[in-house]
């Protein structure tokens, strides 16, 4: 039986999430920023064509008042808890599903819809929208790669009413024939550049090279490439995502800091936030970097950006070790008389929490450290998803004055009792 993959996409998701609470705003222009309430992160149908992504909000605020653009600053609780509820309706249609981003996701429906594939994608659609009110489109065919090419295809072309299957050969000569090269999954604008160079201006164009001639001029991942768009499968589905091989939280400031105490403070937050999404996929880390930086964008101000890691004696996922070692490599790196805009905690050399731990003969062990209390971090971490930031290591008492703004944010409506929707 051939095979049959799915991709479901959520059409311009954080918008679409915002809507759900507010239908009012449906068909009309809406965007939604980033950290800070500085660029342009998500935006609906009715402004693509003429704002692009990633903008800044300060060069397009004519465009705003033009159009009566209605803002929002990013609610990740809110895209978090959505997205969950869409991948709990997805799996029920499929035995297996890898989930891809916040609002993608691969299903292998081999054997389950071959009468009728088309219909079966419908039917997601509907499902998907009964139950959380975000709409999706709904590519297929034989590989991820033409799924995706599918589901690009169900978004653009409203004639597909947002499924399309590209298992038929005709149908997807006739598609590649029509679409630029630039759009299929992988090929970068630099990759474009050069295919367009050599004469393949087409996603056809590409498919029909010889995928070892290919190789021979790019790199074996564009190789791979032109197979699946034939329909040859190179890549498998992953049902099970794999552990991050790095962490990093950071965050651009609301106002530029000039003290240690408030660099120290945001630091201590960073570090605790990334402690915790290390012992959620169970992992520990043995190197920990730490970086400040002021804002390269604005040449009037004076400049400096500096960075410093140090390799941990013994690998640990304890945050109260994480915060203390951040803290020590700020203050080699802080300097008075800047304005500082960005700093974040890195943690890399991750493994699984399982891994034996062994010191090297002559390694200093740092005495000053806190003790390794893994049952400690788990209650910590245990309070904290039931009662959301109830405990903050070694983070109270700061000022936050320095928080990202997010003056547009809207209610947490499905994670917080206070923010529930009203029905009148």
């Amino acid at each position: 039986m051939q095979p049959l993959l799915a991709l479901v996409d959520c059409n311009n998701f954080y918008v679409s999430c915002e809507r759900v609470f507010r239908p009012d705003l449906i068909g009309k222009p809406v965007a939604v920023l980033s950290n800070n309430d500085g660029c342009v992160v998500a935006r609906s149908a009715e402004i693509k064509h003429f704002i692009k992504m990633g903008v800044p909000l300060f060069q397009i605020q004519q465009l705003v008042n033009q159009h009566q653009i209605k803002l929002f600053s990013s609610n990740y609780s809110l895209y978090a808890d959505m997205s969950a509820r869409v991948m709990s309706i997805l799996e029920e249609f499929a035995p297996s599903m890898e989930i891809y981003s916040i609002d993608e996701a691969f299903l292998d429906l081999t054997g389950m819809c071959h009468r009728d594939p088309i219909a079966y994608g419908h039917r997601i659609r509907k499902a998907v929208v009964r139950a959380t009110g975000i709409p999706v489109c709904v590519g297929m065919g034989p590989t991820k790669t033409l799924t995706k090419l599918a589901n690009f295809a169900a978004k653009k072309w409203k004639q597909t009413g947002g499924v399309l299957d590209l298992s038929d050969p005709v149908r997807r000569e006739k598609l590649m024939k029509i679409v630029d090269v630039g759009e299929v999954w992988g090929i970068g604008s630099r990759t474009t550049a050069k295919l367009n160079q050599i004469g393949i201006n087409t996603v056809w164009d590409l498919a029909i090279q010889p995928s070892k001639r290919i190789q021979s001029q790019f790199n074996i991942v564009v190789a791979r490439t032109v197979l699946e768009l034939n329909g040859i499968a190179c890549l498998e589905l992953e049902e099970i995502s794999p552990d991050k091989q790095q962490i990093v939280c950071s965050r651009s400031f609301s106002r530029r800091l000039t003290e240690y105490k408030e660099l120290s403070a945001a630091l201590t937050e960073f570090g605790s936030r990334a402690a915790e999404k290390l012992r959620r996929q169970q992992s520990i880390t043995g190197c920990i970097t730490v970086f400040i930086r002021t804002n390269p964008f604005n040449p009037q101000e004076p400049q400096y950006q500096r960075s410093a890691s140090i390799k941990l004696s013994a690998a640990t996922q304890d945050t109260r070790t994480i915060i203390t070692t951040a803290n020590r490599l700020l203050t080699e790196i802080f300097k008075t008389g800047y304005g500082y805009q960005k700093c974040g905690v890195q943690l890399s050399d991750i493994k699984p929490e399982s891994s034996p731990g062994q010191l090297e003969l002559f390694d200093f062990v740092d005495n000053s450290l806190p003790n390794e209390n893994r049952p400690l971090m788990k209650v910590v971490d245990q309070i904290n998803r039931r009662f959301p930031k109830a405990i903050a290591i070694a983070a109270t008492g700061f000022d936050k004055s320095w928080k990202p703004k997010a003056d547009r944010v809207s209610q947490r409506y499905t994670t917080d009792w206070r923010e529930l929707a009203w029905a009148k």
